[in-house]
């Protein structure tokens, strides 16, 4: 694991701030420093930003529904967006 992002999680830590890490299966390095950790599937590293998306995008969903805010706000953004 690349020192600077482990001394970003112990900064992260030392000023009492909550850890969640993606990780890839099997990296103990980090979800031993993190508070929650969610694993993805080992791929090509080409490929780790589509697969990290998925998990960041529910748990976004998941944060904002517990927060109670309107996840489907503007409505139909993507309708909108693509009809002319």
């Amino acid at each position: 694991m690349d020192k600077k992002v482990i001394s970003n999680i112990q900064e992260v830590k030392a000023r009492k701030g909550v850890v969640i890490a993606i990780v890839t299966e099997g990296d103990t390095e980090v979800t031993k420093m993190a508070d929650y950790s969610i694993e993805i599937p080992h791929t090509d590293e080409a490929f780790l930003p589509l697969i990290a998306t998925i998990p960041l995008q529910l748990l976004s969903y998941h944060i904002a529904v517990l927060r109670g805010s309107n996840v489907d706000q503007p409505r139909n953004l993507a309708k909108s967006v693509t009809v002319e």
